[in-house]
């Protein structure tokens, strides 16, 4: 009954069946079917039950069946305006009263009295309680009758109007249809003008700059008199097109292309073709959004201890939400780190000291033994997993090279958000905010949203190192951030549940399964940009201006059997961040090796430097008309700028700001380097203290000079002792390396201690 009330099956109305318009002629309700003709004279008999269900059939909008309402939306209870709303309901009130005997329209919650005798079903007719309840308001006044009811005098024909009405559209039904009447539109505007509007708007929106509306309006005219008041072939004066004026144009631009406050860049983008469409999300790991930040907390590096402005990097899981891995920086982010922090998507995070068992791997379906087992420790509760797309912006450090390699070497694939669509990577951004808002307005240091909003001093009350702050967001992330409730971002197929990123990764185990896919230590090498060297020489392969060898390059027959683009080209993979050493792949059992700098002194003795620092090592030496034949002669104005030729005890002070940054800059990638790259205990290396972190009992950046002078005395000593063989047993002290040690303007005590008489001049003397 209610398919058929909508549909309207009553003689004269219309039905498109399958778009084609009929018309309905009679019914047989005996039969429970109708009689439908066409405009050509067809006629066809269908039954009500197929018409009601039948997904392809609707009412006609044609003027005969619902003139009124076509090209309208149909009314709802809130269209009608709130001062309205009480007298449709009290007309819908009487209309119940009528129908039933009880004007809430439920016989099981009657008001006091009801039903009343001559609203009785049981004993009144239905034509009777019409006509009563016509007498009934028939004896209010006027003024009470349009008080209550919106209508002077209500008769026995507005009542059967009304209820007409109320079984079609329901309580609005009862509404006046002046209280809902369709917009008239805007007569003035004529074809004409029309196009003119459209033409204006053209120009303005894709072409020209912003301009204000008063400009439009003259634009507007301006095409009118000149396109359609031109003067006909006898020069007599074309008839004057009409032009609304400015309120009801500006009023006309609202409704058809909105209020317009968008900038015009973003107004042309909004028409840029959209490819693929939109991306539903289903799973972990589908989509992973990728952005870096500045760090609105001020911290202090490792090194001297200066506050300093870092980066944060972050990799979030679309699907779940989960802030999957998380990346530290003293600069911005270079395509390695980048490259290092999808790595730590696909790897499991390793359980630290200071967590307990609740920050453990939580998830059902896969238990923790298991996950440890494959890892090789214990794993804490964060979801990894090989992303299929990563999303990012249009920085260089997510276009270059090396993130396509290693795009490949993951098997997926780098999606960069289109341009001016910031909606694409959205997510990140809030996230950012979040973490911004729950976290860093709450550490000393915060430097606020912009500089009008920072404190008098960030810098001085930064408190938390650079490692300090890591592992305190690294904690945060897997105590707070997932088990979070989600809010909005709950998922589609439960939009009102409790989620966290936590609970989504556990249901997408039931639905779609988890893959178990570790990657093994080697991926570190292969996420290393790449460089191809044709030969290998006697002193081994020249790498961004560095030479490094090491003896299995010079085995017989060395030749590379690699074809394609590079063919007989050898690979070797370069760690910008320590260009002490790069690796190659032994093409026989597939292992890795390291292929140290030729110029490098004993390890243990040479502090780490990276590519910014070499590039201005060959800036120095070009300038200077240098033409070393080895690398070796490199090593003295390295270790200059390295640190060697201030006095240790007054290195740090030595120094500018941005000196002591990039000295602390080193140090940190080095230690990020060396947290990255896999170990092996089958070659035991003294590592570099300034890489790994120094003691307690002595400071990082006294540790790292200490190094510097200490590589700088080897080398004058190896060079001595290459230039003239050793015939003594001993090795004299080099000269001056006594002062080098101390700070030279304090002043010597005059008892130095030794009970030894002070030698006598000589004639020699």
């Amino acid at each position: 009954m209610m398919g058929a009330a909508a549909l309207d099956l009553s003689p004269g109305a219309g039905v498109v069946l399958d778009e084609v318009e009929w018309l309905v002629e009679r019914q047989e309700p005996h039969l429970g079917r109708v009689h439908l003709v066409r405009a050509d004279g067809e006629r066809q008999r269908a039954s009500f039950r197929f018409l009601v269900n039948h997904p392809r059939c609707r009412p006609s909008s044609h003027p005969g069946a619902e003139g009124a309402n076509r090209g309208r939306q149909p009314a709802s209870w809130s269209d009608v305006k709130p001062e309205k709303r009480p007298l449709m309901e009290q007309r819908f009130a009487h209309l119940m009263e009528v129908n039933c005997g009880f004007r809430s329209g439920d016989p099981f919650r009657p008001e006091p009295g009801e039903p009343r005798p001559e609203y009785d079903p049981d004993r009144t007719t239905l034509t009777e309680r019409r006509a009563a309840k016509a007498a009934e308001l028939s004896a209010l006044r006027p003024e009470e009758a349009k008080l209550l009811l919106g209508v002077a005098h209500v008769g026995v024909r507005t009542l059967e109007r009304w209820e007409r009405r109320r079984r079609k559209y329901g309580i609005v039904g009862c509404a006046d249809h002046r209280w809902l009447r369709a917009s008239g539109g805007h007569p003035s505007v004529s074809e004409e003008v029309r196009e003119a509007i459209f033409a204006v708007r053209a120009e303005t929106q894709h072409h020209r700059s912003r301009v204000s509306a008063r400009t439009r309006e003259i634009m507007i005219r301006r095409y009118v008199r000149e396109t359609f008041e031109n003067k006909d072939e006898d020069g007599d004066e074309s008839e004057k097109i009409e032009v609304p004026s400015y309120h009801t144009l500006l009023r006309v631009w609202k409704e058809w292309f909105g209020p317009g406050g968008a900038r015009q860049k973003y107004e042309r983008s909004a028409e840029l073709p959209t490819k693929n469409g939109h991306v539903l999300v289903t799973r972990p790991g589908q989509v992973v959004a990728l952005d870096t930040t500045i760090l609105p907390v001020m911290v202090r590096e490792n090194v001297f201890g200066d506050p300093v402005t870092v980066h944060l990097t972050l990799a979030l899981d679309v699907y779940t939400h989960s802030i999957c891995a998380f990346r530290l920086t003293l600069v911005s982010d270079s395509s390695v780190d980048v490259a290092m922090v999808l790595r730590d998507v696909m790897l499991p995070l390793p359980m630290r000291e200071e967590w307990g068992e609740d920050l453990e791997w939580p998830y059902p379906g896969l238990p923790a033994a298991m996950v440890s087992e494959f890892a090789g420790y214990e794993v804490a509760g964060l979801p990894f997993f090989t992303p299929e797309t990563v999303t990012s912006d249009h920085g260089s450090v997510y276009r270059n090279h090396h993130l396509v390699d290693v795009q490949e070497a993951m098997g997926c694939r780098i999606l960069p958000a289109r341009v001016l669509r910031p909606q694409d990577k959205s997510a990140v951004e809030r996230v950012f905010g979040s973490i911004r808002s729950l976290v860093f307005e709450k550490l000393a240091g915060y430097t606020g949203v912009d500089v009008s909003d920072r404190g008098a001093d960030p810098e001085g009350d930064a408190v938390l190192t650079l490692a300090e702050m890591e592992h305190f967001i690294a904690t945060w992330v897997v105590k707070v951030w997932q088990n979070r409730r989600l809010g909005e971002f709950a998922p589609s197929w439960d939009p009102g549940g409790d989620h966290s990123p936590n609970t989504l990764f556990a249901a997408s185990f039931a639905q779609e399964g988890f893959d178990l896919d570790i990657p093994s230590p080697e991926t570190y090498y292969r996420f290393l940009p790449e460089h191809h060297v044709k030969r290998i020489h006697r002193r081994g392969v020249k790498v961004k201006g560095l030479w490094y060898d090491a003896a299995l390059l010079h085995q017989p027959d060395m030749n590379s059997a690699r074809g394609g683009r590079y063919k007989q080209h050898w690979v070797i993979h370069r760690e910008p961040r320590d260009r002490r050493v790069v690796y190659f792949q032994d093409p026989d059992t597939h292992e890795w090796h390291e292929l140290r700098w030729t110029g490098l002194p004993p390890e243990g003795e040479m502090p780490a430097f990276g590519d910014a620092r070499v590039e201005e090592l060959l800036t120095r030496v070009r300038e200077a008309g240098l033409k070393p034949r080895s690398d070796s002669e490199l090593v003295p104005k390295l270790l200059e700028m390295l640190g060697a030729v201030d006095p240790v005890a007054k290195w740090p002070s030595q120094l500018t700001k941005s000196q002591r940054t990039q000295h602390a800059r080193e140090i940190t990638q080095a230690q990020a380097a060396a947290a990255d790259r896999p170990q092996q205990p089958s070659k035991p290396n003294k590592p570099c203290m300034a890489a790994v972190g120094a003691t307690d009992a002595e400071p990082p950046w006294r540790e790292r000079a200490r190094e510097a002078t200490e590589s700088l005395d080897a080398h004058r000593r190896r060079r001595r002792e290459t230039a003239k063989p050793a015939q003594q047993s001993s090795v004299p002290v080099p000269l001056g390396s006594n002062r080098r040690g101390r700070n030279l303007f304090v002043i010597a005590d005059d008892d130095d201690g030794s009970d030894e008489p002070d030698p006598q001049p000589t004639e020699e003397t």
